[in-house]
């Protein structure tokens, strides 16, 4: 027998009941979010506060408003660390066409292919400071196999980190070992999700080389070639560890970056200017983040226009 009940004598659910299908997924996020807030979004707002103020980081702090930033424009080494900035980022963007071409190279079914992707995939693996001490002693001069090589050719060895011109490069060279090998990782993923019908048709279209490449393959890794972007971008901004190894900043402060004489300033024994040394990290992160929300902006626009 079915019992019919009316609707005030039907038995009333609770309120984790009424509202679990919304709110089960928010309680799976909150640990990440906590920690992103904590560790992300509360530092941005800290430092923002903080390059207002001069502040050793044991006194009390004194509140210059913009000062700080004003003293940045005058400010040569500055100046330097910016221009190296941009040379980096321009430089560094080598690594997405680079680590692309070595993925299709590798994105083949042959014997031995195995081997040559464990030898791409080595720079990634290990730490930037053995990097940057590899390339060190590949610079050296007297005994390292650069120098030797120029010096066999023109008869005169060439010291990389000793002279004030070339010193920035040698170091990004040092830079895109590491960095080419992680795009070529990520092409490699997206050309294992490509899709192999839209191949076919395309070559019975009469599509190849370049052609197949531009419009059939590229269009299929768009999400691969907006995280190398996004992550090259990051990691050209942020080069500090190669910097600190290789040169400390010399030869008479041609090799700093924004984020080298943000240490400088804020934490060696040369600075513990707190605000200024925090001035230069909002300027760092406002660059950042032009590039990053411009690459993201015409990701969104182009994603809304193939719809």
């Amino acid at each position: 027998m079915t019992v019919a009940f009316t609707d005030a004598e039907k038995p009333q659910r609770s309120w984790w009941r009424s509202n679990q299908q919304w709110l089960t997924p928010w309680l799976f996020l909150a640990p990440g979010l906590a920690m992103f807030i904590l560790y992300v979004i509360w530092p941005i707002f800290s430092s923002f506060q903080l390059s207002l103020y001069d502040y050793d980081g044991l006194g009390t702090k004194v509140w210059l408003g913009w000062d700080n930033y004003k003293e940045l424009f005058g400010d040569r080494a500055f100046k330097t660390s910016l221009k190296n900035n941009v040379i980096w980022l321009v430089m560094y963007m080598l690594a997405v066409p680079l680590g692309l071409a070595i993925a299709i190279f590798l994105n083949q079914t042959v014997r031995g292919i195995r081997i040559y992707k464990s030898l791409f995939f080595f720079p990634f693996v290990i730490s930037q400071v053995v990097v940057g001490l590899i390339f060190s002693w590949f610079y050296a001069p007297n005994f390292g196999l650069l120098y030797k090589l120029t010096e066999m050719l023109t008869g005169k060895g060439t010291a990389i980190l000793a002279n004030p011109e070339l010193a920035t490069y040698g170091i990004i060279a040092a830079g895109l070992w590491p960095q080419i090998a992680y795009c070529m990782i990520l092409y490699l993923t997206g050309l294992n999700n490509v899709a192999p019908d839209q191949i076919e048709a395309a070559r019975l279209d009469g599509a190849k080389g370049l052609k197949m490449l531009w419009y059939v393959i590229l269009p299929q890794l768009r999400p691969a070639t907006f995280i190398a972007v996004v992550v090259t971008v990051i990691g050209a901004l942020r080069s500090f560890d190669l910097v600190s190894i290789m040169t400390n900043g010399g030869p008479f402060g041609s090799t700093r970056v924004l984020s080298y004489y943000m240490y400088e300033q804020a934490l060696s024994e040369y600075g513990y200017r707190m605000g200024y040394g925090a001035a230069i990290a909002v300027v760092l992160f406002g660059i950042m983040m032009i590039f990053i929300s411009g690459f993201v902006w015409k990701m969104v626009r182009d994603e809304r226009g193939n719809r």
